[in-house]
């Protein structure tokens, strides 16, 4: 019988907060909520496009998704996750979907991540 070998996918998200901080500084605290709000909308709808892209096999709607989601992710402090965008967006116009579907995956997972802890700094009290 064959080992099987599981992968733990526990990558920790890094928020960048001087970019938060600097968001905060610069609109005030109820605008500031408001942009990462509006910023978390987009993310999680831009997600799903990209998502729904992958699996029509639509690369041109898929990487200009992910580009879309690389500002926004820059603006609210989620440098790794506009990188792995990034990559997303180079690799839907190449023909390596192993690569693709890898990066792809760790993309939704730390979307997902992100999500959940930009929801937990605004429950917190917003300003960090």
């Amino acid at each position: 019988m064959a080992d099987i070998t599981v992968l733990a996918h526990d990558e920790a998200v890094q928020l960048d907060q001087d970019q938060l901080g600097l968001l905060y500084g610069q609109l005030g605290e109820q605008q500031a909520d408001t942009v990462i709000c509006k910023a978390l909308e987009e993310l999680a709808n831009r997600l799903s496009s990209i998502e729904r892209a992958f699996y029509q096999d639509d690369r041109a709607a898929l990487a200009k998704a992910a580009r879309g989601l690389v500002g926004v992710a820059d603006q609210i402090g989620l440098q790794d996750f506009a990188t792995i965008a990034t990559d997303v967006s180079k690799l839907a116009l190449r023909k390596d979907d192993p690569a693709l579907a890898a990066a792809l995956a760790r993309l939704v997972r730390l979307g997902d991540r992100s999500l959940a802890a930009i929801w937990e700094v605004q429950d917190m009290g917003g300003a960090v």
